[in-house]
């Protein structure tokens, strides 16, 4: 039995969400994003007629569309109509995965037998239309790689169907740039050969490819021949991330503290770039030497930068450590936690910020986490078995 495997992508999310909340915002040129030096968010399909894209500094955006709107955004608006949509999909689905804020799978292999997988699909979109009130877009085909590639052709609000038979043929016109791990450094590469179009791609020998990018060859071979056996993951929604350091000897060294928070803080916001994670709430955790306990938290908008999650995790130690006696023990957790699929503060951090972040993350995920690490915070060190094992591979 083929497989049937539904890829749901809310359309323009952040967008719709505003104009939900305000009519006056439709039909015109609309960014989300904050400051002169920051970067788009997410923008409508009329700022995007003029260029305007995801990720793209402020400045140039609007230079390219200079009647367009900018608004700052409002994270918890979106985290909770992104829940809204969740439980409706929850309730109906018999496997879910929420791959970001604002994208799902499903897989429905077998509801055939007993309704009309396309039909049941559809129903269940309008669903999420009318009770919520923003735009979704679906496509239903035998995998999550086909699925995923047809509703983004099928965009604005397509509702896509692509049996089995027919996924050749849909895949080959495309441009290689539709698989969704064809990055801009591979794209140049293939295009070097004159490999733009997934039909050419599908055409060359699965070992040339290994030979040109490595081991993911093989795996992009079969993606543009429309094979992928990823299972749909059941959602399930992290809750919190945590770290703490027990002393071995009781300690007063203020400085030293510091720079063990700063570490803390940046492997944190590292796990929760990487799991594409955005924080809510920051709780700083202390422990006396007579193992007197104390806990202070703080809201902050929702983030994974360094540099705002260091602010408020100081500013809670000094006001949790009044005693001056020597601890035992600090820790630092984040919780309130959303999924978003920007790796940086949504609305406040520049194209600069952004730049090194990609670049300390790119190093940390191939070297380890402390292959590149803020001088301040270079004290903290691992303390559980996993990551030790993971520093001397």
């Amino acid at each position: 039995m083929a497989r049937a495997i539904v890829h749901m992508d809310l359309d323009t999310f952040f967008v719709s969400c505003e104009r939900r909340t305000n009519s006056e915002l439709n039909g015109i040129p609309l960014i989300i994003g904050g400051g002169d030096r920051g970067v788009v968010a997410s923008c409508s399909y009329e700022a995007r007629k003029y260029g305007v894209r995801s990720a793209m500094p402020i400045r140039m955006a609007l230079k390219l569309c200079p009647d367009a709107k900018v608004m700052k955004g409002d994270m918890e608006l979106y985290s909770q109509l992104s829940h809204d949509v969740t439980e409706i999909l929850q309730e109906k689905a018999p496997v879910l995965e929420k791959a970001s804020i604002d994208e799902f799978y499903m897989d429905i292999t077998g509801m055939d037998k007993f309704h009309g997988s396309y039909k049941w699909t559809n129903e269940l979109a309008q669903k999420v239309i009318k009770e919520t009130g923003l735009p979704i877009s679906f496509s239903l085909s035998i995998n999550k790689t086909v699925s995923k590639i047809a509703t983004g052709e099928g965009k604005p609000v397509g509702n896509l169907e692509i049996p089995e038979q027919k996924v050749q043929d849909f895949l080959n016109p495309l441009s290689i740039q539709k698989i969704p791990m064809v990055g801009a450094v591979t794209f140049q590469l293939l295009s070097r050969i004159g490999v733009r179009k997934i039909q050419t791609l599908a055409e060359m020998p699965a070992e040339v490819l290994q030979q040109m990018i490595g081991k993911n060859g093989l795996e992009l071979w079969k993606k543009a021949h429309g094979i992928d056996h990823t299972p749909v993951e059941p959602y399930t929604e992290r809750k919190s991330i945590s770290t703490e350091t027990t002393f071995s000897q009781d300690t007063i060294d203020l400085a030293k503290l510091r720079r063990i928070l700063l570490g803390m803080v940046e492997k944190l916001a590292f796990q929760l770039r990487a799991e594409q994670w955005l924080t809510s709430t920051v709780t700083v955790k202390i422990r006396y030497a007579n193992f007197d306990t104390e806990t202070k938290q703080c809201r902050v908008a929702y983030t994974s930068a360094d540099h705002i999650l260091t602010k408020n995790v100081i500013e809670l130690f000094e006001k949790v450590y009044q005693r001056r006696m020597r601890l035992r023990l600090i820790g630092v957790r984040f919780s309130g936690l959303v999924r978003g699929t920007y790796q940086i503060d949504l609305f406040e951090d520049t194209q600069e910020m952004l730049s090194l972040y990609e670049a300390m993350d790119k190093m940390k995920s191939r070297y380890g986490f402390d292959a590149v690490m803020r001088c301040a915070g270079a004290h903290f060190k691992p303390n559980t078995k996993d990551e030790i094992l993971k520093r001397k591979k």
